[in-house]
């Protein structure tokens, strides 16, 4: 897992992104995060996977992620090419699905208006910052907890129990 990325590659969303919009319930027969990702916003946007190339970043204003409680919106943000959202505030379930899967968010007051298309943007995940390159300035986000660090790095909740309990010699 990266702990820095570095994107010019930025969307901008505002309040009350749900899981609906990340990925639409027609979509909800697999939970393969490549064919999650190809549909992921395709509601809101032509081609998410494309805008992403591989390391972008989504930024949004509150509540980004409320709705249904499913792993797939996490899953398909992974598969469309998305490092990471930061946002002014998440949904409590969907905070936690996307650490469970593996994928990392930063809660960031002010973020919505201190970013807009096109910045360049350096975020580190471990120290909770955010530096907006294009325009000079930098944010300070909620640093993520060690642990949310742990299951970042081994890609997610089961592989992280996996791994604990395969070095006590209980799981192979």
């Amino acid at each position: 897992m990266k702990t820095l990325v570095d994107s010019s590659n930025v969307l901008v969303l505002g309040d009350n992104i749900d899981t609906d919009l990340i990925i639409p319930a027609r979509h909800l027969l697999t939970t393969d995060p490549a064919e999650l990702g190809a549909h992921c916003f395709e509601d809101l946007l032509d081609d998410l996977p494309s805008l992403m190339r591989g390391n972008g970043v989504i930024v949004a204003s509150n509540n980004f992620g409320s709705g249904s409680s499913r792993e797939h919106a996490p899953l398909a943000l992974i598969g469309a090419g998305v490092q990471c959202v930061i946002a002014q505030s998440f949904a409590r379930i969907f905070f936690r699905n996307s650490f469970n899967v593996g994928f990392p968010l930063l809660t960031c007051a002010g973020i919505a208006s201190a970013v807009g298309k096109g910045d360049r943007l350096l975020v580190d995940l471990e120290a909770g910052a955010v530096e907006n390159v294009s325009r000079k300035s930098k944010l300070a986000a909620q640093p993520i907890a060690p642990f949310m660090i742990e299951l970042l790095r081994a890609g997610g909740l089961i592989p992280h129990v996996a791994a604990k309990l395969r070095a006590r010699g209980g799981a192979r």
